[in-house]
């Protein structure tokens, strides 16, 4: 099978099985969409979601985020990872945000990156969840689920990922592309023991080609 042939097949099965999937995080606006996306790095939705609603309560905008500080915030965050340096992103944000954007959050990727705490995947999730901006985020699902099941060859980092991604996959499916990726290998493709026989691309993956 080609590669061309294998993103074309993948990419129907997705659209047959999966043809409205979404991010798992819970908000209800770009701000929130931000905050919730800064500290899910390296860190479950689950534990986020449980995670944010006191503090998308206390702190409903960007102005009243940076007016707080770090130590405050870091008592409604401490059960995510590394939530020192994430509390300090948060207040750094909010300050970022009310000092060069009027207390909007931008849309488009290259203005998120500006952002303290905000790289690319970040960037690229809020872009398109939010604005509807074609982009593909790669994060350790996606990264993962395109080596494994032979969308990429092997690629080394998650820009390389990106870039092989969006060259083959049509642009109006990259921000959903994201989420197909990301919830097969949250639920199918995982890590350490995927779960190849009840897995519907199987006889699309590469795995099985080589007789994994």
């Amino acid at each position: 099978m080609t590669k061309k042939e294998r993103y074309k097949k993948v990419i129907e099965w997705f659209e047959t099985q999966m043809p409205l999937p979404k991010s798992e995080l819970h908000y209800e606006n770009a701000f929130q969409l931000l905050i919730a996306t800064i500290l899910a790095a390296q860190c479950t939705d689950k534990r986020i979601n449980i995670i944010t609603p006191p503090l998308f309560r206390d702190f409903p905008t960007p102005e009243v985020l940076a007016a707080s500080n770090p130590e405050t915030i870091f008592e409604y965050i401490r059960t995510a990872t590394y939530p020192n340096s994430k509390a300090k992103h948060l207040v750094g944000m909010a300050q970022k945000l009310v000092a060069d954007y009027g207390g909007k959050v931008p849309g488009s990727i290259a203005e998120l990156q500006t952002l303290p705490g905000v790289g690319k995947k970040t960037a690229n999730v809020v872009a398109s969840v939010a604005f509807d901006v074609p982009a593909l985020a790669v994060d350790t699902h996606v990264f993962r689920v395109a080596n494994r099941i032979g969308l990429t060859n092997n690629s080394k980092t998650p820009l390389e990922t990106e870039r092989e991604l969006t060259n083959y996959i049509p642009k109006k499916y990259w921000s959903v592309a994201h989420h197909w990726l990301i919830l097969h290998g949250r639920y199918v493709c995982i890590a350490r023991k995927p779960k190849c026989e009840g897995c519907g691309l199987f006889p699309l993956c590469e795995r099985n080609e080589v007789g994994v």
